[in-house]
């Protein structure tokens, strides 16, 4: 009996090993892969992705993760299990270890993959801050629907729209870029017209800082729109969160154009689930929503039809002219909403209208997209409804190709994500050289529509058309981030849950 129980011990202990050997080997490979394809967006997007909605993830992504990752994974797990557990002959020996020896080796190399993991996306970095409480929300945060808005008595529509990975990056050097050439000749022209606004880091054309919770489309989304970082707090289902509630106790600019009364749209040429996009708008005052899937049925794509992400931005443009003429024909002031997808990492999506200018692929489909915005804004200028509208660019966060940019971008260049303000009825002496994030977005927005806001706050965000410090030039982006990854009691209690 005690033979057989030593046996089972052994067969426990063994399976036990291996089983750690092919998490280490997983860890090791998925980290080095999330780092190279998407760069250092934080621990918690890499959790917010692990856990949320993946349906219309592109094909490619998924793929690319089985070849670089699992892949290398599986065949560094097979090749040590031999090495380690490879019975030769009789006995307790083992090729070329004893059992004890092979146990010890595969436990400390287990160990020492899982922690290489650990490092590469930075979770000490993560696990010391969320082990703190924050309190910036009890001290900063501003309810919008409890601060005081005034629109203007002729209130303006909003078109908006999200460039996917838009950084000022691509431009040149002489006019702020990182490059020896501009890529998005078009986009920096419309920035640096002296009737538009760039709201800049510098005082040439300019952009944001990426932000804690922000770093990826829905967190940047929600940032923009809300002023607030999404963060799915520890012990929260993720698998769950957004399907039947999505931030039900933030008030977004969507909640404040409602009660305005607002018709509201987004428009996204991908599967709108994905990420919860769609449940976070439409929760939050919403009235429709068109995808990929609105577009098969509306025949702007065949039934059936799927690239990249969904469908190509040029398609997205002709749909967003299509619907824009149609709602805007209705008595009520318009909130719409555009998010791009054809800049997505990596290398981004050739469509036919893009031109082979450039060695890299990424830069054409760059370029490619800076036209189509440029001849975009160009159409909405010619439209009856264009005089009372205001159209803001802006990226959802810098770009997650992470081999690009280290082909491409000198490392102690500051990346900063673009923005330009188009026909707004307020001009501002206080766009430039400004330290701001997206959720400084969200009061300017309401700002460049001609609203005044009493004490110029909302969510985190700051109106950067009244001058006042934002939070980032308050305290600094180092210090304002560390309050974002640090454990908020409040933010579960007055964001995640109802009210």
């Amino acid at each position: 009996m005690e033979q057989k129980n030593q046996k089972k011990k052994e067969i426990a202990i063994l399976i036990g090993c291996i089983v750690l050997l092919f998490l280490g080997c997983l860890a090791f490979f998925s980290a080095r892969w999330y780092i190279t394809e998407f760069g250092d967006t934080g621990f918690d997007s890499i959790l917010y992705t692990l856990f949320s909605e993946m349906s219309g993830t592109d094909s490619a992504v998924i793929m690319n993760f089985m070849m670089t990752a699992l892949l290398p994974a599986l065949v560094a797990f097979v090749v040590l299990t031999l090495v380690f557990w490879a019975k030769r002959g009789n006995g307790d020996k083992f090729y070329p270890f004893t059992k004890k020896r092979a146990r010890l080796l595969s436990l400390v190399l287990s160990v020492v993959m899982l922690f290489s993991a650990a490092v590469t996306v930075d979770l000490p970095g993560y696990l010391y801050y969320v082990s703190q409480q924050s309190t910036i929300y009890q001290d900063e945060y501003v309810d919008p629907l409890k601060a005081e808005i005034t629109f203007p008595e002729e209130k303006r529509n909003l078109i908006y729209i999200f460039l996917e990975s838009m950084e000022n990056s691509y431009m040149s050097e002489d006019v702020g870029g990182a490059l020896d050439r501009n890529t998005m000749p078009e986009l920096t022209a419309l920035a640096a017209d002296e009737e538009n606004i760039n709201f800049s880091h510098t005082d040439g054309i300019g952009g944001f800082y990426n932000m804690t919770g922000a770093s990826w489309t829905i967190g940047a989304m929600v940032a923009h729109t809300s002023g607030i970082p999404l963060k799915v707090p520890i012990g929260v289902d993720r698998n769950e969160y957004g399907q039947d509630s999505f931030l039900p106790g933030v008030n977004s600019i969507t909640n404040v154009l409602q009660e305005a009364g607002y018709y509201q749209t987004l428009m996204v040429g991908s599967d709108a689930n994905f990420g919860g996009r769609k449940p976070y708008f439409e929760q939050h005052g919403l009235d429709r929503t068109f995808d990929i899937f609105t577009a098969r049925e509306v025949g702007i794509v065949p039934p059936g039809y799927f690239v990249f992400w969904g469908m190509e931005d040029m398609h997205l443009f002709e749909f967003a002219k299509q619907e824009l003429v149609k709602i805007a024909e209705q008595e009520q002031p318009f909130n719409f909403t555009m998010l791009t997808v054809d800049t997505h990492r990596t290398n981004g999506y050739v469509c036919r209208k893009c031109i082979r200018l450039w060695d890299e692929q990424y830069e054409n489909v760059i370029s490619c997209s800076s036209k189509q915005v440029y001849d975009f804004v160009e159409w909405i200028k010619q439209q009856d409804f264009y005089e009372n509208t205001t159209i803001i660019i802006a990226g959802d966060h810098v770009t997650m190709d992470e081999g690009y940019i280290e082909r491409n971008v000198a490392e102690d260049y500051e990346r900063t994500v673009y923005n330009c303000i188009i026909n707004s009825p307020v001009e501002t002496e206080y766009e430039k050289n400004r330290q701001f994030v997206a959720a400084d977005m969200f009061p300017t927005t309401l700002a460049a529509l001609g609203c005044e806001i009493k004490g110029d706050r909302l969510g985190l965000g700051t109106n950067l058309f009244s001058g006042k410090p934002t939070l980032v030039e308050e305290i600094g982006l180092e210090a304002f981030d560390g309050e974002l990854l640090k454990t908020s009691d409040y933010y579960t209690k007055n964001f995640f849950f109802d009210r």
